[in-house]
């Protein structure tokens, strides 16, 4: 059996890429997310309203694929703005768990120059592993 790819319904085409791929094992690869909408819109040009809306994103990948959350195993944040997320830690950490809740997969966090989207704070991408 070949890999899935996963794309949410309603979303706006992914040209070029993939949202997810997910094996037949039941690993499921989230492309990197941005916060833009289903729409490929911004509603927002901040870190914060940015980063709650790719974390969505990611869960509406993972919840396609049959999963949630919880199935969640690493994340990869690329940041443009190092001093902007430590400043706002409060605030990334209750983002967070509204989208999220108390689920903590395996992080890691690179600073990056910039993203291919101008208007684009961050981009995080995920790997969950959902049970077939």
């Amino acid at each position: 059996m070949a890999h899935e790819i996963i794309h949410p319904e309603g979303w706006a085409p992914a040209k070029g890429y993939a949202n997810g791929v997910m094996t037949p094992e039941g690993h499921l690869f989230v492309g990197g997310q941005i916060g833009w909408t289903a729409e490929q819109v911004f509603e927002s040009h901040d870190f914060i309203g940015q980063m709650e809306q790719a974390l969505r994103n990611i869960l509406a990948v993972v919840e396609a694929a049959g999963g949630g959350a919880e199935h969640i195993t690493r994340l990869t944040w690329f940041v443009i703005d190092k001093r902007d997320y430590l400043a706002r830690q409060k605030e990334v950490g209750a983002a967070y768990r509204r989208v999220l809740g108390r689920h903590f997969p395996a992080m890691t966090m690179v600073i990056v120059a910039g993203l291919v989207e101008d208007e684009a704070l961050l981009e995080i991408e995920a790997t969950a592993a959902i049970p077939r």
